[in-house]
């Protein structure tokens, strides 16, 4: 089954807590703080696989999380850093952040591999937090959390030579005939269902992978059908092999389907429209009259499309010819990388653990974040050590400077989630 979109939740470890220890031995009575700190936690990571050819794996599992860091030990040990969560996808896929729509990574290079979400940092222990007037800190810092996000795979063929055309005018059978492809072949009204690869590969010529791209219909580029699906895939070609049925054995004019399928190309996107186009009349042994090749080469002729080949994949008449002109085709055409907008790509938010202040209608100074959720969580404030500490953190951390620009004098209150307080300067 081919899958080419898929929607996963990932999300990277989070960081070990650091250790709250003391030195215990027989012959020291007042041993000092060893806490150690907590590991990091783990990167969630993407990396190409030559060998994967579809996302199918992600369409029974769809939640990647990496393991959390471990924490920190007595003897000043630290907690051991948490392995790295490797994601293999196929090459030719895009990472997109779901919410925004925006892309966080193209894996469209061999070897390519790219950090996504960053474990968190691993907390100090208490051994860490000694000073010449607290020489026995009771409290350390727990780790950093992770990171978590829902992200979108989407997988865009590599081709050299995108295969174009309405259902039953012969793609899949060039397909077999050039390649080692071995599509479902058959008198279909009806697109095929899922994208064909070969490689094509006769003597004379370099090696070039050839894609038969389903669903490009009259309207595809609006969702008919199954085109909207697959016209992804003819992005990334720099050929576009345009096969009609100019026999019309089934009632169609092979000139406007030509102007239809290229209208399609137009709408999805209009760089499309400039890739180079090599034009194939197919099922020429069913033609009797010899006219209809020559008004048909003339018209499109007329629209600027040089390279018109008349051939029967069917009976392999001027498929070998076709082949060539292709692998011609390409020789002239540098292998470029997808262009892309800056507003294109995903850009993070400024990181984490920011708080803001504001006066409700009792007049308390309520400050909230996730600033607010870490201190809290490594501190006890029933303990005068602790909320020594606690206030020098909202000294260094600017929130009783901010407090003080707003007006705010002794006596008044200020919350922090459930733990209440009167502020003295």
């Amino acid at each position: 089954m081919f899958i080419d979109i898929a929607d996963i939740l990932i999300r990277s470890g989070d960081g070990g807590d650091g250790a709250i220890a003391f030195r215990r031995e027989k012959y020291v009575s007042h041993g000092g703080p060893e806490g150690g700190d907590g590991g990091k936690g783990g990167d969630v990571v993407f990396v190409v696989n030559p060998d994967m050819t579809t996302l199918l794996d992600f369409k029974y599992k769809r939640k990647f999380v990496a393991q959390d860091g471990e924490k920190g030990g007595e003897s000043r040990c630290y907690g051991a850093n948490a392995p790295t969560l490797e994601i293999q996808v196929p090459l030719g896929t895009i990472i997109k952040d779901k919410e925004t729509g925006k892309i966080i990574a193209d894996l469209s290079q061999r070897g390519d591999k790219v950090v996504v979400l960053r474990g968190g940092k691993g907390g100090k222990g208490n051994a860490k937090f000694a000073t010449p007037t607290r020489q026995a800190p009771d409290f350390a810092e727990p780790g950093m959390p992770g990171e978590e996000r829902q992200v979108t795979l989407e997988l865009k063929l590599l081709a050299d030579v995108g295969l174009l055309g309405f259902p039953n005018v012969g793609k899949s059978t060039l397909l077999s005939k050039a390649t080692k492809a071995t599509p479902k072949i058959a008198n279909y009204h009806f697109t095929t269902l899922e994208p064909n690869l070969g490689v094509v590969s006769l003597p004379g010529i370099n090696p070039f992978v050839i894609a038969d791209i389903p669903g490009i219909i009259e309207g595809a580029s609006e969702g008919v059908g199954l085109g909207i699906q697959f016209l992804r895939h003819i992005e990334r070609t720099r050929v576009l092999l345009h096969i009609v049925d100019i026999s019309a054995m089934e009632g169609r004019d092979p000139y406007e389907d030509f102007l239809l399928i290229n209208e399609e190309l137009k709408k999805y996107k209009l760089d499309l429209t400039d890739r180079p186009q090599i034009v194939v009349m197919n099922k020429v042994d069913l033609v009797y009259e010899k006219e209809a090749l020559d008004d048909f080469r003339k018209k499109v002729n007329a629209l600027g499309y040089e390279d018109v080949y008349e051939m029967s994949a069917a009976t392999g008449e001027g498929v070998t010819e076709v082949i060539k002109a292709c692998a011609e085709k390409l020789q002239s055409i540098p292998v470029m990388d997808t262009l892309y907008q800056d507003d294109d790509f995903y850009v993070p938010e400024a990181k984490r653990f920011t708080y803001e202040i504001h006066v409700d209608e009792d007049g308390v100074f309520v400050v909230s974040g996730s600033f607010v959720d870490r201190l809290l969580n490594a501190v006890n404030i029933n303990n005068p050590g602790h909320l020594r500490y606690f206030h020098k953190v909202l000294g260094n951390k600017g929130v009783l400077q901010a407090l003080k620009d707003m007006g705010i004098e002794d006596g008044d209150m200020i919350r922090l989630n459930n733990f209440e307080f009167e502020y003295y300067a």
